[in-house]
């Protein structure tokens, strides 16, 4: 179950340290193709292996979390209650992955 405020920390990663993570990447990929420095390649390798990574655990946690949805909502249905929105419960699981890389990589980028 996701907390309310991880989906405001996770929409606000996303909306204040995805730019400043790409513009850090971008500033670094420039120097060094500017110097011959091996480490862009290194930084493009990472932000597309990291990109593949959170979209497949995105995929898995958002499946998740729909199956628990629907599972809780037969439940309810079967006891004759209306089941519970979880909008709130299948976007978190959708965000998370792309936040905790998005922060990971800020902390990292800020160094």
């Amino acid at each position: 179950m996701a907390k309310g405020g991880s989906i405001v920390r996770d929409l606000t990663a996303l909306w204040f340290q995805a730019p400043m993570v790409i513009a850090a990447r971008m500033q670094a990929m420039t120097i060094a193709a500017m110097t011959g420095a091996a480490t862009d390649y290194v930084e493009a390798s990472r932000m597309v292996t990291e990109k593949m990574a959170a979209a497949a655990e995105s995929v898995v946690a958002v499946n998740v979390a729909l199956i628990k949805e629907g599972m809780g909502a037969v439940a309810a249905l079967a006891v004759g209650k209306l089941p519970a929105t979880g909008h709130k419960r299948v976007t978190a699981a959708v965000l998370r992955p792309y936040a905790k890389r998005v922060r990971a990589n800020a902390r990292r980028l800020s160094k």
